[in-house]
């Protein structure tokens, strides 16, 4: 008898065990129909195929219960061949539920989200995953649009080795959401995927990921993001932007991203053994920025970040006193442990943001006088940045700076001048360690949690940086492969460009009508008289075949524009000669899909007789116009970008580079760049004039501008010569932002006058 009822317990669990596997089917599905029925009859282990092909305007809700050991998946047929399309969503709840495979594309989400751990308010998820999936360019047509293309809700939800790129339209590419209890402690983890490039936004609401919001900020939620790479995420100054408590951030890459991992609001986030890795070519690219309250910053690597203040290498800002929820609080109990920095310039910088001389411009809640206390510096590595290692924007607050080794004399305690060894040199990233092995390190509190390295060797033998090791030379930083989806290459799009010579103006439109991105279409003909505009559909080169320049003239007197710029193309122009009349604009965008930022490069060529050259539309972006030596005459107006008026900080492009230019004959202001609303981390946009030749330009009045620039941020205006000019001012420049002046000889009366401090419209 004392056998008898383990026995039959145990027959009594096999056979519940046996009939649960044995109910348990896999359902191949071809429509919404038959996948809605399959998910309604859903069971524990089940496992609904979607059919290989086209699914368009699929709006799937995949609600269901499965177990933690027999969880219900809903996959592809065969790995990226079933295409989401369309008006399409993917919204899931319930308990234990995988989603495999799938690939949205060629579409945009109907509602708030592209994949939402939830199906309403009463219908989160929990335990569920999205794995080995592609979101790539399902972007909103219109790029004022909000959306999030995963949205978490719930708790312990995951995505994983998943590829995400190519959002342009306004909002976070990931969000977590942390409204109501139901949502907090969530636990969800974001790892091993492939965050690809996400274009230039033109202002705010453009990051990659955003854990909670400032109404959330004190809310516990232990998310993990680890083992990412985020690959030219430049959105916006802020990549991931961290508002709740508790979060870690670990082995991730940060590579060629225009922006920083932001510590926003929310408290105690430990940030670990990731990297961040710079470009030569632009000076935006960032590290990590400090906020709040007991972050433990520790085995990081910074590799040749040029970025300033908001994006420097290491940016610990002031705060607000008794800020409000969703400002700046005060940085304290921030340790910043074992990191190197490696050809970083000024990596450590201190008190960023501080604007305590603007407190005539600013209300009081906006004022950041809260410096950095109870903060330690210690054990990190600084090599390839001289003398120039640290910066405090205020007065340096309670910060200890200890043991930390630069290969250069710093005069300022707690840095120390020793040799250093740069390893595998030829390598993407080079790795930099002490020399002495035995060099001595700050013994803090709680450093003893730090046992392993960037690598994950053990610290029994500890140093200082973020390298604990002597086999440099074995050690790789990072592998494309090892990211995203398994069944997906974002780099097997490569095409042949082709050369097309057009003699005559039916053959500059088919060419156009038929070309493929990167094509150069050679107008070889004097003369191409044009009686409707040039629709630009794919990333094309226009040039004249000889020096000498094809004239291309707009006949038709019902032309409103010569040239429309559809989203994501680069219009290259080369040697042409463009004539229009003083009703028509040359380039504006397609106001019917303004979805992906353009590129307009203009050089050599001349324009004349247009009402401007480049006219932007609200909601419109672009990331680059660029003219090089050309010329430009008989205008009313030159660049009008300035269509973004809400004051929400937005502007319609990122560079307007104007070098090297003959200008003459402008009756109106030839640059209208604007950027409204007091926003300090916006850092756009960017505007060059420099080495132009201007005469016989803008609108007679004292009060009239030039080159106006109302709100932008970077602003450099160098030897140009300005001559009979009828404004009273060539330009007004913001003098507390980067706006520079040198160099410039201006003929007459006109002047280019610096404003200290810009009153703008508070964006909260």
């Amino acid at each position: 008898m004392k056998l008898f009822k383990p026995l039959t317990l145990l027959l009594f669990v096999g056979f519940i065990l046996t009939s649960c596997a044995e109910t348990s089917s896999e359902v191949k599905v071809k429509d919404m129909t038959e996948l809605a029925s399959a998910i309604d009859n859903a069971q524990p282990g089940d496992v609904i195929v979607m059919s290989n092909g086209v699914w368009k305007n699929a709006e799937i809700e995949f609600v269901a219960n499965g177990l933690a050991n027999n969880p219900i998946v809903l996959k592809a047929e065969t790995a990226g061949e079933v295409s989401i399309e369309g008006q399409s969503y993917l919204k899931i709840a319930g308990q234990f539920l995988e989603v495999r495979d799938l690939y949205f594309k060629n579409g945009y989400t109907p509602i708030n989200s592209v994949i939402q751990f939830k199906k309403d308010k009463k219908n989160a998820a929990y335990d569920c995953k999205v794995i080995n999936c592609v979101i790539e360019n399902f972007t909103q047509l219109d790029r004022t649009k909000k959306d999030h293309w995963v949205e978490f809700w719930g708790q312990r939800n995951e995505l994983r080795s998943c590829y995400i790129a190519g959002k342009s339209n306004n909002g976070p590419t990931v969000r977590a959401e942390l409204k109501g209890n139901q949502h907090a402690n969530c636990y969800h983890v974001i790892a091993d995927n492939y965050f690809g490039p996400r274009p230039r936004r033109g202002g705010p609401r453009g990051e990659t990921m955003q854990l909670g919001d400032s109404y959330t900020s004190m809310v516990p939620s232990y998310i993990q993001v680890k083992n990412n790479l985020f690959y030219e995420c430049n959105g916006e100054v802020e990549i991931i932007s961290s508002k709740t408590n508790y979060n870690s951030f670990s082995n991730n890459v940060f590579y060629k991203c225009e922006g920083s991992l932001v510590l926003r609001h929310g408290n105690y986030a430990s940030i670990d053994s990731n990297w961040f890795i710079g470009d030569d070519n632009s000076n935006n690219i960032g590290g990590i920025r400090v906020i709040n309250t007991g972050h433990w910053i520790t085995n990081n690597y910074f590799y040749n970040l040029k970025g300033k203040e908001f994006r420097s290498p290491l940016a610990v800002m002031n705060g607000i006193p008794k800020s409000p929820q969703n400002r700046y609080n005060q940085v304290t109990d921030v340790v910043v442990a074992h990191n190197t920095w490696m050809n970083c310039e000024t990596p450590l910088q201190f008190s960023v943001g501080s604007n305590v001389d603007k407190i005539d411009v600013l209300p009081k809640s906006e004022i950041r006088s809260a410096l950095p206390i109870r903060t330690t510096i210690a054990n990190n590595i600084i090599y390839g940045s001289g003398s120039d290692v640290l910066k405090f924007h205020d007065k340096q607050g309670d910060i200890l700076f200890q043991n930390n080794y630069v290969n250069a004399e710093v005069n300022f305690k707690g840095f120390i001048a020793s040799e250093i060894q740069v390893e595998n040199d030829k390598a993407l990233v080079p790795l930099v360690g002490m020399k002495d092995k035995s060099a001595d390190l700050f013994d803090g509190f709680n450093f003893a949690s730090i046992k392993t390295d960037i690598f994950s060797n053990g610290r029994s033998k500890n140093q200082a940086g973020a390298i604990c090791s002597e086999q440099f030379d074995v050690m790789q930083v990072f592998d494309f492969n090892k990211y995203g989806a398994s069944w997906f290459s974002p780099n097997n799009k490569n095409h042949k460009a082709n050369k097309i010579t057009v003699k005559s103006s039916k053959e500059l439109y088919e060419a156009l009508a038929n070309t493929n991105n990167g094509d150069t279409i050679l107008l070889d003909a004097e003369v191409f008289e044009l009686e409707k505009p040039l629709e630009i559909v794919k990333s094309v080169v226009i040039a004249s075949p000889s020096e000498n320049k094809s004239n291309v003239t707009f006949v038709a007197s019902d032309i409103e524009t010569a040239l429309i710029l559809g989203p994501g193309v680069d219009l290259h122009l080369k040697n042409v000669s463009l004539k229009g009349n003083k009703n028509m604009n040359c380039m504006m965008p397609d106001m019917h899909n303004m979805s992906i930022a353009s590129n307009v490069f203009v050089e050599n060529c001349e324009i004349q007789d247009f009402k401007s050259i480049y006219k932007s539309i609200k909601g419109s972006f672009a990331d680059k116009i660029q003219v090089l030596n050309s010329s430009m005459s008989n205008l009313s107006s030159g660049f009008i970008v300035n269509s973004e008026v809400d004051a929400k900080g937005d502007y319609n492009v990122e560079f307007l580079i104007l070098k090297n230019n003959q200008i003459d004959n402008i009756k109106n202001e030839f640059v209208d760049f604007y950027r409204g609303g007091y926003d300090e981390s916006t850092i756009g946009g960017n505007f060059v004039f420099e080495n132009n030749k201007v005469k016989n330009a803008g609108k007679t009045g004292s009060k009239e501008i030039l080159l106006q620039t109302h709100g932008i941020i970077n602003v450099h205006i160098l030897d140009n010569n300005f001559s009979s000019i009828k404004s009273g001012m060539v330009a007004k420049l913001w003098g507390e932002k980067n706006n520079l002046e040198s160099g410039n000889v201006i003929q007459g009366n006109s002047k280019i006058v610096t404003e200290e401090f810009l009153t703008q419209k508070l964006m909260y």
